[in-house]
């Protein structure tokens, strides 16, 4: 162990050797206002590869010489992509007062007023979103729109942050996100009728809610990978898992476990007569995380209630999207589906 590492916006290393910790701090002084990531080095600390993530650089790979302090390129992370796109702060009130900290990502060449919204909650949902490099934001900036990533409570960006989701699954963990959409129809930047909201695993379970549970926000949903039963869910978890396992999600769903009634109210195949919208469904056929028939129920229950809905399945694919075929067909079937309902021109 050389180090440690601590992210907010972007990543912060520390190194505990004194002369490692100086040539990392001359490295990061030579790239003010762009981020850095550690990727590899020589023992003798002479040689460092970076990723660079910038509007000077763009995203690419450098090798650093300390002996001669100089940088070369190596080549681009993605073939193609340049300067990445414009990723911002924002922080914004949920109803109850609490402080939400999010990023936006703006599409280029367009003023930021009265502009098409995606909304994109990460997974977890104990993790967080940063300003770093998101390449399916980046992608959904690219067709047009403004991408907005919540670090809606539950996110691991503070322990009272991550706390205050506690019991929230399917209540203020959902609202957080469509108050970030009344903030910025407030503001002007965000045009209240081109709204849609976008997600895998828990965010893919927040787009089914989005468009069940708190219906009128948004103009059509993708979910990646959702979970559209709690219940069903919560079996699964309680068959092949510990009992900590079962603990942690009974704690952020506020309930006593599969048995609990209170799961039909926050599960959105329960309230698919909701639905006002299209919906998209993706799911990877070997998923081991969320299981498929978790989107296929949904599904059925859509279609049997007569409601627009489509699903793409990826075959071969696990839940992290880990095979780049199908993670492009992911991209290409949710751009389109999106370019469809919420054109962003």
């Amino acid at each position: 162990m050389i180090g440690g590492v601590h992210l907010d916006d972007s990543r912060h290393y520390v190194f505990f050797d004194p002369r490692i910790r100086a040539v990392w701090n001359s490295i990061v002084d030579g790239f003010s206002d762009e981020q850095l990531e550690f990727i590899s080095a020589s023992a003798d600390f002479e040689k460092v590869v970076v990723k660079v993530n910038g509007p000077i650089h763009g995203y690419m790979y450098m090798l650093m010489d300390m002996s001669t302090h100089r940088g070369t390129p190596i080549g681009e992370v993605y073939a193609g992509v340049g300067v990445p796109l414009e990723t911002k702060r924002l922080t914004y009130p949920a109803a109850d007062g609490l402080q939400i900290p999010a990023y936006l990502t703006f599409p280029r060449g367009k003023p930021p007023k009265n502009l098409p919204l995606v909304v994109f909650p990460h997974g977890g949902p104990a993790a967080r979103d940063s300003a770093e490099f998101d390449w399916w934001a980046q992608a959904m900036a690219a067709q047009g729109y403004l991408v907005l990533q919540a670090n809606y409570r539950g996110s691991t960006v503070t322990d009272s942050l991550l706390s205050a989701g506690f019991g929230e699954w399917g209540r203020k963990m959902q609202t957080d996100l469509s108050d970030g959409v009344r903030y910025l129809v407030k503001e002007g930047t965000v045009d209240p009728a081109r709204v849609c909201i976008v997600g895998a695993s828990y965010g893919g379970y927040a787009a089914l809610a989005g468009v069940t549970l708190d219906p009128g926000v948004y103009r059509c949903a993708v979910s990646v990978a959702g979970i559209s039963d709690l219940k069903r869910m919560l079996q699964g978890v309680d068959e092949y898992n510990t009992a900590s396992s079962l603990r942690f999600w009974n704690r952020y769903m506020g309930v006593t476990g599969p048995s609990d009634p209170l799961l039909q109210q926050f599960s959105p195949i329960k309230h698919v007569d909701a639905i006002k919208v299209p919906v998209l469904l993706i799911h990877g056929r070997d998923d081991s995380v969320v299981s498929f028939d978790q989107s296929t129920a949904m599904l059925d229950a859509m279609k049997h209630a007569k409601k627009e809905v489509e699903m793409v399945v990826l075959k071969n694919e696990d839940h992290w999207l880990s095979r780049s075929e199908t993670r492009l067909q992911m991209l290409q079937s949710s751009m389109a589906f999106l370019r469809a309902h919420n054109p962003p021109d």
